[in-house]
């Protein structure tokens, strides 16, 4: 029996899909039966749960910094599945560092041009070079959906993330703006800006460090704060099947009419 979301057969592609909340993503994407194309520089390909009706998977070493790494994957995708449905915008690296560190003036944790250059590649550059080249598809065929994954660090600013932040604010524009340039070819544009969720792929302990150092306090102390939800009016951190089933409806003729927003999934916490 086909699902309320009637994604069966449909096929996504999902950047930075091998951990966090691309993974999810394509998880769920997969049990609701999409066929899901997951792109991500990580050399092995994750395990994914499999069921029946379950999707198919083709897993595709891409950088989407790059021009001709995009091209090709988009050409495997292809040649395995046929037209392709939607995009999902999901990869992106986030490296924190103050403007000015007055403890360690341009020191490692201040911000600096290579970080800059790194982030802005993988957050804006990436997130072009992937619509651009999926859009052509989508265009082409008379229908598609693009999802660009955002954070609610867009739409507040963060202490110790400024460069991300900037990033995400930029892919909030990019879903204003191209929405308004492809909705005449029936390809809609949308964005998703999860606030703090329980675990997700940024999370490593070189980046708790990093951000704890921006912030003045211990990793320790870092840690206890993903905890304290007071500042969360529902009270706790998100989970990654939420953002993920969003992510889903909003790939799904559910939500035809919807377009040219970012939606937050903040638990309240983030003003829209």
């Amino acid at each position: 029996m086909a699902s309320w979301l009637n994604l069966e057969g449909k096929t996504a592609v999902v950047t930075g899909g091998a951990s966090g909340i691309g993974k999810t993503v394509v998880q769920s994407f997969l049990d609701n039966g999409a066929n899901v194309v997951v792109c991500d520089m990580n050399p092995k390909e994750p395990e994914f749960e499999r069921g029946e009706g379950s999707g198919d998977v083709l897993y595709v070493v891409t950088d989407v910094t790059k021009a001709d790494s995009v091209r090709a994957m988009v050409e495997k995708a292809k040649a395995k599945f046929g037209k392709l449905d939607i995009l999902v915008n999901n990869a992106g690296i986030n490296i924190p560092c103050l403007l000015v560190d007055p403890k360690d003036p341009y020191g490692k944790y201040e911000l600096n041009e290579r970080v800059y250059d790194k982030v802005t590649n993988v957050n804006i550059r990436g997130v072009y070079l992937m619509a651009q080249a999926l859009g052509h598809e989508f265009v082409k065929n008379g229908k598609g959906v693009i999802i660009n994954m955002s954070s609610e660090s867009g739409l507040e600013g963060s202490e110790g993330q400024s460069i991300y932040a900037a990033t995400k604010n930029a892919v909030n524009s990019f879903t204003r703006s191209w929405s308004k340039e492809l909705g005449r070819y029936n390809v809609r544009v949308v964005g998703v800006a999860p606030g703090i969720l329980e675990a997700t792929g940024l999370r490593t302990l070189a980046y708790e460090k990093a951000l704890s150092y921006t912030r003045g306090i211990t990793v320790e102390d870092l840690r206890k704060g993903y905890k304290n939800t007071k500042t969360t009016p529902l009270g706790r951190s998100g989970k990654l099947t939420e953002v993920a089933n969003l992510v889903l409806f909003l790939a799904s003729d559910r939500a035809s009419y919807i377009h040219g927003v970012t939606y937050n999934v903040a638990g309240g916490k983030t003003r829209g």
